[in-house]
């Protein structure tokens, strides 16, 4: 894990470097790291194609074991092993996702050892100084966890002269770590006692909370809505509800559940880290927010789209065909009769 909190605090830093500046670092490493989770997003969506495509035999299946759930289950699977569509593709990005917020969180947490460079001795070493000094309250300050030693280099030069005097830390290793006016490395706050003694600050703060479960709702509906199938589920569901003898017979992804339950758990854990985190982790979810639904459009278009519009015109081929033998069929057994008569 140590290898990866390097390589994203080395990432963030040329980035910084070549933005100068925290935001743009920040929004550019969450571009980075949603466009190379593009393939699995790819790799999902064609499972979730090739699954829709076996909804007829997976009905069937359901329908020749409606009482045995454990043999629903084995013959599913052992559909889907055979054609490529396996259901827990879709499952794998939310894990990711969450796995990816440790490096992030590290980055956005120390500042001064993953942007700044300076060593975990040293900011070790101003902690300490921090705290003999009285000035450190925060007792969840570490070498990991050091934005209020930031706070207290910022606003106390008297603190800062003699870290700087004792080689802890150098005037260029202080970087400026604003966005559009707003301090990111401030933790947005839902006190309103809090926001009302500094609303400079902390007003703000708010608009990432709000964006992130914006993003997020309008991401999950967009999921929704350009899902391979879509209508034909909905119509299924609404036969169901008019017909009670239907209920059980509409095919269902084996992922489905798992896939509910990381839908509502990711904006839920998204919005509890906006609110205890630096304002850098919303920052980071309202860009992935928005990725996801650019990613989720792109797909549609590029795989969804086309296999609705193949599958449309196959079933009119057939509807025609039918249409042709039936009127064949009809024409025969009327010659039939004349003859007869």
């Amino acid at each position: 894990m140590s290898l990866l909190y390097t390589f994203f605090g080395w990432l963030t830093r040329i980035l910084f470097g070549f933005f100068g500046n925290y935001g743009m670092a920040i929004i550019m490493l969450t571009i980075i790291i949603r466009a190379a989770l593009i393939p699995l997003n790819i790799t999902s969506q064609k499972s979730m194609i090739k699954m829709q495509a076996l909804s007829g035999k997976t009905a069937e299946i359901q329908r020749k074991y409606p009482d045995d759930k454990q043999k629903q289950q084995e013959e599913i699977m052992k559909l889907q092993q055979e054609n490529g569509a396996m259901g827990f593709s879709g499952c794998i990005l939310p894990f990711i996702q969450i796995f990816l917020i440790w490096p992030i969180y590290r980055i956005v947490s120390g500042p001064l050892i993953y942007l700044s460079q300076v060593s975990k001795e040293n900011v070790q070493n101003m902690i300490e100084l921090a705290n003999s000094e009285g000035l450190v309250a925060s007792k969840r300050l570490t070498a990991e966890l050091h934005i209020p030693l930031i706070e207290i280099l910022n606003n106390n030069s008297d603190f800062l002269s003699e870290c700087i005097k004792k080689g802890y830390i150098s005037m260029g290793q202080l970087l400026d770590l604003h966005f559009l006016g707003m301090d990111l490395t401030k933790t947005p706050a839902w006190n309103p006692v809090t926001i009302i003694s500094d609303p400079k600050t902390y007003l703000p703060l708010l608009l990432f909370p709000i964006l992130v479960i914006l993003t997020n709702i309008f991401s999950m509906r967009m999921a929704t809505w350009l899902k391979p199938g879509y209508k034909e589920q909905q119509e299924a569901k609404k036969r169901e509800k008019m017909n009670p003898a239907r209920q059980g017979q509409t095919p269902t992804d084996q992922a489905e559940m798992t896939t509910k339950m990381m839908t509502w758990m990711m904006p839920i854990l998204m919005l509890f880290t906006t609110f205890t985190l630096p304002a850098a982790m919303g920052l980071y979810w309202v860009v992935g927010g928005l990725m996801g639904i650019l990613t989720q459009v792109l797909t549609y278009f590029m795989f969804t789209k086309p296999y609705e519009q193949k599958k449309l015109e196959m079933e009119a081929k057939k509807a025609a065909a039918f249409k042709k033998d039936h009127s064949q069929d009809e024409g025969k057994s009327g010659k039939k009769n004349k003859k007869k008569k």
